[in-house]
């Protein structure tokens, strides 16, 4: 029996512009909101988070992994976008705790408005990685 739903397949060939495209949105992002959060919260040139080189270069190197992480889940899964969705929450959630931790423990003498500007670049990358990817990797065949 035909289904009224389009079929999907993946064309990981796309992934060459695609993990690129990825990495440069969520580094883009990343940048405003640091952007914003020095400009609302003042750190301290100390704060190594907030400063310019370790928020790009995490994110590069986490965002590569990501596109890493779909591609592998692309080839092998049986429910690709859903299993590659349900990881990169979990690894979301994982992401928070050094964030957490600052705050608690007040590390570098620092707390929760330090803290939530790094989780909302976490929640910015997340959000590009679990849409970008599989919207531009994805294709309907009607």
């Amino acid at each position: 029996m035909p289904s009224d739903q389009p079929q999907q397949s993946f064309e990981l060939s796309r992934i060459r512009w695609v993990g690129p495209l990825t990495v440069s949105a969520s580094v883009g992002a990343v940048l405003l909101i640091r952007m914003v959060a020095v400009a609302i919260l003042h750190p301290a040139a100390t704060f190594e988070p907030l400063t310019l080189f370790p928020p790009i270069f995490d994110t590069v190197l986490g965002v590569a992994g990501a596109v890493f992480v779909f591609l592998q889940i692309g080839r092998y899964s049986l429910q690709p976008i859903h299993t590659y969705r349900k990881v990169a929450l979990g690894v979301l959630l994982v992401s928070f705790a050094p964030d957490v931790a600052l705050a608690a423990e007040h590390w570098l003498g620092f707390g929760w408005p330090e803290a939530f500007a790094l989780m909302s670049m976490h929640v910015a990358v997340w959000a590009i990685c679990v849409t970008m990817l599989p919207g531009l990797v994805v294709t309907k065949n009607y």
